[in-house]
């Protein structure tokens, strides 16, 4: 698989230079600066291109792989207000990041929040910092703080006093800390958001069911995949992270069955899907290595990290990536053995992109800012255990094809 690295920008604390000492060949990365819902211009594509194959103009050794995403506006989601326009931007930045060679684009369709945890620093047990959602902090943020007016009906009982529990139990710079994590996982959330503004974001899916929302997609995807198959741009959708409902807000990419279904909205292979291991991961019995087998042929992007479920049936923390409640090992053999189907076969995305999705904070890194889950020690340390299992894999299987 390609090796490559979440990248977010020139204002990224790790540098283009840190990243070239990682192992990593490709570049994962957006246009962060260009509003959402606007056209991707030629010229700022292209001196993104040279920000990251060049340094004092000596050549870097990487190229922008994969972009991460073209956001999907509210709008487009809700089918109001500018979405006719917001998918023609869309369909034209397609268009400018296929002429600059980047054929393969991650996006996701989660209403308001892109990601979200209530934990940026849990200490591990060898010191280091994960992300971690806890359900009874989320549901007491929900409740309690956001007080968002329908919230109750979405909680049993006992999550309810547990959760109204575990509120008068906060400080009020643990009520802002908990906020303030929550409100990372938006869509610029540099902005500073309050929760006013978060709830006044959430309201417009208050009538917006998860079969309106799936529809939406649908009518979505219609419009952009032919743009993306014409211009041989791989379109692959990022499961919802976490994978179940938040906030009252729709979800329709959390299962093996729904992206299924949202293969089958386009059956074309611009429609492909993000394997991402750590957002799929909480769903209870899920099989990672038997979905890649299932959907392997239309895996665009991958995504490698491990989570640990808690007591809690909605409470996880991001595990090494080795470790945690998903056996690795088979994930990425099946991985190989697509690739190696696809060569067979002659396809021209017979070498999959993937990088190590998150890590976590240690060693120098605890004294730096970093942004959440992307500080450089954690996923060094996860590529290079990654790079090392897939090239165990590789040699296995090559002995056993002499055999």
């Amino acid at each position: 698989m390609e090796q490559t690295w979440r990248w977010f920008g020139p204002d990224d604390p790790v540098t283009i230079n840190d990243i070239r000492q990682t192992g990593a060949t490709g570049i994962v990365t957006a246009l962060h600066h260009i509003p959402n819902g606007e056209v991707w211009s030629l010229k700022e594509i292209q001196r993104r291109c040279r920000e990251i194959e060049f340094n004092n103009d000596q050549p870097t050794g990487l190229s922008w792989s994969v972009v991460e995403s073209v956001p999907v506006t509210e709008a487009i989601k809700l089918r109001n207000g500018d979405y006719l326009r917001h998918i023609e931007n869309y369909q034209k930045t397609l268009e400018n990041l296929s002429q600059c060679g980047i054929k393969t684009v991650c996006y996701n369709f989660m209403p308001v929040l892109d990601w979200t945890r209530t934990d940026l620093a849990y200490e591990m047990p060898d010191g280091s910092r994960a992300l971690r959602f806890d359900a009874v902090d989320f549901a007491a943020f929900d409740l309690f703080i956001l007080k968002r007016p329908t919230a109750k009906q979405d909680y049993n009982a006992q999550l309810y006093d547990k959760a109204q529990q575990r509120f008068k139990s906060l400080s009020s710079e643990s009520i802002k800390r908990l906020t303030a994590n929550i409100i990372a996982g938006l869509p610029g959330s540099e902005e500073d958001y309050t929760v006013h503004q978060l709830q006044s974001a959430i309201d417009p899916y208050q009538t917006i069911s998860s079969k309106q929302l799936k529809e939406n997609l649908a009518f979505f995807l219609k419009q952009v995949i032919p743009v993306a198959q014409r211009h041989d741009i791989c379109m692959a959708i990022h499961p919802d992270d976490p994978p179940w409902p938040l906030l009252g807000l729709p979800r329709i990419a959390s299962t093996e069955t729904d992206l299924s279904d949202i293969l089958e909205m386009v059956d074309s292979p611009a429609n492909s899907i993000t394997l991402c291991c750590g957002s799929l991961g909480p769903v209870k019995g899920i099989d990672l290595a038997g979905l890649v087998e299932r959907l392997g042929h239309r895996i665009g992007f991958v995504h490698l990290r491990n989570i640990s479920r808690e007591t809690d049936s909605q409470s996880f923390h991001e595990a090494d990536h080795l470790q945690g409640d998903h056996n690795m090992f088979p994930i990425v053999r099946n991985l190989l053995l697509e690739q190696r189907r696809r060569k067979q076969e002659g396809r021209s995305d017979h070498c999959i992109p993937m990088r190590p999705d998150h890590g976590h904070q240690m060693l120098d890194d605890m004294n730096k800012k970093t942004n959440p889950g992307y500080s450089c020690i954690g996923r060094m340390r996860g590529l290079a255990e990654l790079r090392g299992l897939m090239t165990g894999i590789e040699h296995s299987l090559s002995l056993s094809n002499e055999r």
